[in-house]
């Protein structure tokens, strides 16, 4: 077995292609996800692989961080690899005008700051020579503002607290990178575009016009960002947020 690779949110529109990738590169794979039906139908899916591991959890919990560490541990694991992609969409709803209440505001920024910051810590205090790298999976819009142009009613359908907790997220990845740079870790972000999938043509039309590659991503392009940060020889970036987005955000 080459690696261990740990991915929150494996059941997750990206999360299931980081998950297949792996599985295929034969590295061991440890998921997780809140549902066990949702997983177990994934892991059927993937063929019941024997490299594939599904842990079921609720990363909000106070304690889910230590919990999870342990285990992991306890099944006779060591994780290389963290890659940071658990998300809620519960934390994203508005009201009539597009505002966002202190409760989803601070929901969304629970999943996307402090529960990458507390599991990344965990894992680097629990093993942090084994550890190599960690990955925290962020959106183009913690680099820029939503363009209002792209939406049909902007900005209830693109929440304020998404993109504050997104462009955290980017700095969280600096932070982290210092600190454990003295081991050897490399902490990295992607930044991603919008990818197909869950949207009607008019909506990917007018993301073409605004967006200078006139396209959305293909959920083919999602894995390539992250197989690159976790090889060996992308052993000099650390840091960094590197935005996979078409363009998007250069203009």
């Amino acid at each position: 077995m080459n690696q261990t690779i740990l991915i929150t949110g494996g059941t997750g529109k990206f999360g299931r292609k980081f998950v297949e990738h792996f599985v295929q590169k034969q590295w061991r794979v440890i998921f997780t996800s809140t549902n066990e039906n949702r997983a177990q139908d994934f892991l059927t899916d993937l063929g019941k692989p024997d490299n594939a591991k599904a842990i079921i959890t609720d990363l909000t919990s106070p304690t889910s961080a230590i919990d999870l560490i342990q285990s992991i541990q306890s099944s006779g694991y060591i994780v290389n690899h963290l890659v940071n992609n658990a998300r809620s969409l519960s934390s994203l709803e508005t009201d009539s005008l597009g505002q966002t209440s202190r409760k989803n505001f601070l929901s969304e920024y629970l999943m996307d700051v402090v529960v990458p910051y507390e599991l990344s810590i965990e894992l680097f205090n629990a093993q942090a020579d084994q550890l190599t790298t960690i990955t925290n999976i962020g959106s183009q819009y913690g680099i820029v503002a939503a363009n209002p142009h792209l939406y049909d009613n902007y900005p209830k359908q693109s929440p304020i607290q998404y993109g504050v907790a997104k462009a955290a997220l980017g700095h969280l990845t600096k932070e982290l990178a210092v600190r454990m740079a003295g081991n050897a870790v490399r902490v990295n972000c992607i930044a991603f575009g919008g990818v197909e999938g869950r949207v009607d043509d008019a909506f990917k039309a007018r993301y073409a016009e605004l967006t200078p590659s006139r396209r959305m991503l293909s959920e083919s392009e999602i894995i390539g960002p992250l197989d690159f940060l976790v090889q060996d020889s992308s052993s000099s970036i650390t840091g960094q947020t590197l935005v996979a987005d078409g363009g998007w955000s250069i203009w």
